[in-house]
């Protein structure tokens, strides 16, 4: 019976079990958009995952939605994640970038002077947004015009370039939880009436052009995906998601890409199981579940329900989170007044396992 402890090939990037670190904005980046000697620490004590992911990184300036989020959209970004890459890989471990344009949500008093936020359609989300002027309410985005949508194609394939160049094993597109790519999913986000909006197969178009557009970059075995159907996360409305996503992954399956991530919300398993029989390549899945995702998960590769398990809060308060699970526990517990922002509180302080590294 295969385990999450046991090993599995990623198209070629070996994997010591089967334990993935979900990706989670932690905002602690340096001024322009750099990741630190911190954030190498953190992803470092952390090396024991099959697999990280990540935070979302930017892909261009404008796809910035929160204060103090890493790119990898200039030079100097490329070579500050070199810094954590060597570290995680000298640590045994492997570690994929994840991309995230976050389109209408953020603000335009996080970007750059002159740009404003963008999206599928200029339809509002509703709800705020932190700043370092405090909360702000999301603006309505400027539409992207069909070469602007080519342009941010593109820009998501040079910052896969970039990770490459930084040493990361892959990329992981960010499609789920309310940003750019989900923003074209969706249909309360994308009122569009051109060939990327409208019926289903043109609403998955973004998504598709932008997973063949990597692939063809950076080689489909350093490209995974991240969905959340009908997760309504940044004010996201997808009543019957099943149709679209089912079209997506369709369109997706030739590609050969490394994994397929599914993130549940709500009573969606249906869909899951559906979207991993689609799937022929590595399935991650970060399961639903009343609160943080726990050791019941694990019995999730077991039954076969997916490859990889991936887990957020309970890695971010656990560092040696594998050997935990292994051993039943203890579990630190995760403190939320330290998410986001701040230094190595909450970050890169909490403890291991006693005798343990």
């Amino acid at each position: 019976m295969t385990t999450a402890f046991d090993p599995i090939d990623l198209s070629g990037t070996q994997l010591a079990n089967r334990v993935a670190m979900a990706p989670m904005t932690r905002s602690r980046a340096a001024e322009g958009g750099l990741p630190t000697a911190l954030t190498a620490e953190y992803y470092v004590q952390r090396a024991s995952a099959g697999l990280i992911v990540t935070e979302g990184i930017q892909p261009s300036a404008v796809g910035q939605g929160y204060p103090d989020t890493p790119g990898l959209h200039s030079a100097e970004q490329v070579a500050a994640w070199r810094t954590v890459t060597d570290a995680v890989h000298a640590a045994g471990g492997r570690i994929f970038a994840q991309l995230m344009h976050t389109g209408r949500i953020g603000h335009p008093a996080l970007l750059p002077d002159g740009l404003v936020n963008v999206g599928a359609s200029p339809v509002a989300a509703s709800g705020q947004v932190f700043t370092h002027e405090g909360p702000k309410d999301f603006v309505t985005p400027r539409e992207l015009t069909g070469d602007e949508i080519r342009a941010t194609v593109g820009d998501f394939v040079t910052a896969a370039r970039n990770a490459i160049e930084a040493g990361f094993d892959g990329v992981e597109l960010h499609g789920a939880n309310g940003y750019l790519i989900h923003q074209f999913l969706a249909p309360g986000s994308n009122h569009r009436t051109d060939e990327w909006g409208g019926p289903v197969e043109n609403r998955i178009r973004f998504a598709v052009e932008t997973a063949e557009a990597v692939a063809a970059a950076i080689g489909a075995d350093r490209t995974g995906l991240r969905l959340s159907p009908g997760n309504p996360l940044n004010d996201i409305h997808e009543p019957e998601p099943e149709p679209a996503y089912t079209a997506l992954v369709t369109a997706l399956e030739p590609l050969g890409l490394a994994y397929l991530h599914v993130m549940e919300m709500g009573e969606i398993r249906e869909l899951t199981l559906t979207l991993r029989k689609q799937f022929s390549g590595v399935f991650v899945l970060s399961p639903a579940t009343e609160g943080p995702t726990g050791p019941d998960a694990l019995a999730l590769v077991e039954e076969g329900v997916t490859d990889l398990v991936a887990y957020g809060q309970l890695f971010l308060a656990n560092p040696d989170l594998p050997t935990r699970l292994r051993a039943g526990g203890p579990f630190n517990a995760p403190d939320r007044t330290t998410f986001y922002g701040g230094g190595a509180k909450g970050y890169t302080d909490y403890p291991v396992l006693s005798g343990r590294e």
